[in-house]
């Protein structure tokens, strides 16, 4: 006799006197009056709306007459056993309006039954359904270690940190990863949740109703024959769980009461799950979405597709990284003669082992593999036993989530690994200065600046005859020593071209080695920062260049000046003595007057040759100045528009691989 399954109640003002008795017979939730002798001879079916209503709505329906079974409509994924019920025994409504003391129960208001269940049986509903989200009152919630808590902080930050440069389909499953764990961490710890999935008449169905002890999920030739999803829980206090997997109170049930079944798996869940190779695709659907969400899986293979490609490569391969949370069941070896299961159970190991599903032999974590007959019990025990003590460990969840993280750092690795020696070196960075340096101009101007240090320097020091040449050969040009501010046209193409080629080259050394996402985000911030960055080159090259004016002059320069005038003075004394002695004004005597003017002569000449050799080291240094300046202002102005954002872009990526690092390394440890 299989059990009634039903779904979560809510008390409604509006329904009838009648309704609110048929509640309280089909709730144990411990408000009414305990009902132990009477509780066989209430009637117990219910059918839903036509289409599907909703959770709470009912339609109550007349007490069927002795003898009859109470009836119930059955679609298509819901399995309503029949239960037997007799004509009296009912006990008084209570007022419509009136709320029980107690929660509600969780919908799993399924009477545990037998083949020969007897009519005042104790039937004890499943806690109620925790409210929010959280365990039911008297569970404990899931607790994660240590290690685990800091992979998924680090996951977390991961995400948080890569939002703004890695697009959503990249981040869905680390997401979805969190916030499964953070919904599994709320609910209960006491529970194990296990999925039995197989294929199409592999035997699943049969294998969830030998575990129970009781037919529950139907088994036939019709395939598919398991529709929907079926849970079955060994405990109370595993609604909330159950309502995760999205399961309706009408396929919840209990297993068959007894020590075999009851204290061997407690805190068991388990759901029977469609066909995973269904023609149907909301099946497969159905199976996908689950798969996700429970803490273990039972694979349930048959000797003819034990190696079917669409189970190993759509599901044991993705997963292989699960391995210790999975048990292959090897079923119906009851078909097989002689030492056929055992050959085939070896080449189940090899497909295994092919897949990268790790073997738990040996004392080493890993799948279990087990050869069974759900038909015959042959092999039950002992499945029954290894999923016994994996229940009683608790840790079936903390595992699930510790394989997930493992298998959204897998999928993550493409996005954060990158190669050695990743980032911008300090010769990529003088390269680049050098590189808006000669986009400047900073060189030539340089030696402008030097040219026109030294040309000061020789008019000051110059004889004065040459400096009145000069004079009269430069009038009309620019004042000494100012430069044109603005390059011709062709010079600032050529500037442009020289900028956008050096942005483009430090750009290419930030990124290389970098994985795709995060070699674009430094592309383009140092696409962003060249804009405008000629023109702001140009005004600082025309406020960082030579100054307007003259060049400062040194300190010997006026002694220079005035030893030039004293050989001025020479050459015009000697030249008046000659003269006076010409004109008969002197005593001839032309020795002082020629020696005084070749002094003057030569002395000028020499004069300003020996100042011209001075002038050449502070020339030198007043040029470097200059070109000093220019550079370190190209510098700056760079720094600030594209090696900053460079350097920002290149943190965030140290930043998040070092998160993922966190992850990887504790997963490996």
């Amino acid at each position: 006799m299989t059990a009634v399954a039903d779904q979560n109640h809510t008390d409604r003002k509006d329904h009838t006197d009648r309704m609110d008795h048929m509640d309280r017979m089909d709730h144990s939730d411990g408000t009414g009056p305990p009902d132990h002798g009477d509780r066989a001879d209430r009637p117990t079916g219910r059918t839903e709306h036509a289409g599907g209503v909703a959770a709470s709505g009912y339609v109550p329906q007349p007490a069927p007459e002795a003898g009859r079974a109470g009836s119930g409509t059955e679609t298509e994924g819901a399995e309503h056993a029949r239960v037997p019920a007799a004509s009296s025994g009912t006990e008084p409504a209570a007022p419509k309006g009136d709320a029980p003391a107690d929660p509600w129960d969780d919908g799993l208001i399924a009477r545990r039954a037998t083949d020969s269940a007897a009519p005042d049986e104790e039937r004890s509903p499943l806690d109620a359904p925790a409210r929010g989200g959280s365990s039911a009152p008297g569970t404990l919630p899931l607790a994660y270690d240590g290690a685990l808590r800091s992979r998924l902080d680090a996951l977390r930050e991961l995400v948080g940190l890569s939002r703004a440069r890695l697009d959503n389909h990249t981040l869905a499953e680390a997401a979805r990863v969190l916030d499964e764990a953070s919904a599994r961490r709320r609910l209960s710890g006491q529970h194990t949740v296990v999925a039995i999935a197989g294929a199409t008449g592999s035997g699943k169905s049969q294998l969830f109703n030998a575990l129970a002890g009781v037919t529950i999920s139907e088994t036939g030739v019709r395939r598919p024959t398991t529709s929907s999803p079926i849970a079955c829980s060994w405990s109370d206090g595993a609604a909330a769980l159950i309502d995760r997997l999205g399961i309706p109170g009408r396929l919840r049930r209990r297993p068959v009461p007894g020590p075999e079944g009851e204290a061997q798996l407690t805190g068991l869940v388990l759901v029977d799950l469609p066909d995973h190779d269904s023609a149907a695709v909301q099946h497969r659907e159905q199976v996908d979405r689950i798969l996700k969400l429970v803490d273990a899986v039972i694979w349930v293979v048959d000797p003819e597709k034990y190696a079917d490609a669409a189970l190993h490569e759509r599901y044991l391969r993705p997963m292989a990284g699960h391995a210790e949370v999975m048990f292959v069941v090897l079923n119906q070896v009851d078909r097989l003669p002689g030492e056929a299961a055992e050959q085939i159970l070896d080449d189940l190991r090899r497909l295994l082992d092919e897949d990268g599903v790790a073997l738990g032999e040996h004392g080493e974590p890993g799948a279990t593999v087990l050869a069974l007959s759900a038909l015959t019990g042959d092999g039950l025990g002992e499945l029954r036993g290894a999923l016994g003590k994996f229940v009683a460990e608790r840790g079936a969840a903390a595992r699930r989530v510790s394989a997930d993280v493992d298998a959204a750092a897998t999928g993550l690795k493409q996005v954060y690994a990158a190669g050695q020696g990743v980032g911008l070196a300090e010769d990529a960075r003088e390269e680049f200065a050098d590189r808006l340096a000669d986009a400047v101009g900073a060189t030539a101007a340089g030696e402008a600046a030097e040219r026109a240090w030294l040309r000061n320097a020789n008019r000051a020091c110059g004889t004065p005859w040459l400096r009145l040449w000069r004079w009269y050969h430069d009038r009309g040009g620019p004042p000494t020593g100012k430069l044109a501010v603005r390059p011709p046209a062709d010079t600032e193409a050529t500037a442009r071209q020289r900028v956008e080629q050096a942005v483009r080259t430090v750009s290419d050394r930030a990124s290389a080695g970098l994985p795709a996402p995060w070699a674009q985000a430094v592309r383009e911030a140092a696409v962003r920062g060249s804009q405008g960055l000629s023109e702001s080159l140009d005004e600082l090259a025309a406020g960082a260049g030579l100054p307007s004016g003259r060049p400062p002059r040194p300190g010997w320069w006026p002694v220079a000046v005035l030893v030039q005038a004293a050989m001025t003075l020479l050459q015009v004394v000697g030249g008046l003595w000659l003269a006076g002695q010409i004109a008969g004004v002197l005593a001839p005597n032309l020795w002082f007057p020629v020696l005084l003017m070749l002094c003057g002569i030569v002395g000028g000449p020499l004069v300003e040759w020996g100042c011209r050799l001075a002038a050449r080291g502070p020339a030198r240094r007043y040029g470097q100045g200059a070109e000093r300046r220019l550079r370190e202002a190209a510098a700056s102005c760079g720094r600030a528009r594209v090696l900053d954002p460079v350097a920002a872009e290149l943190l965030r990526y140290r930043e998040v691989r070092e998160q993922y690092g966190k992850v990887v390394r504790a997963g490996a440890g």
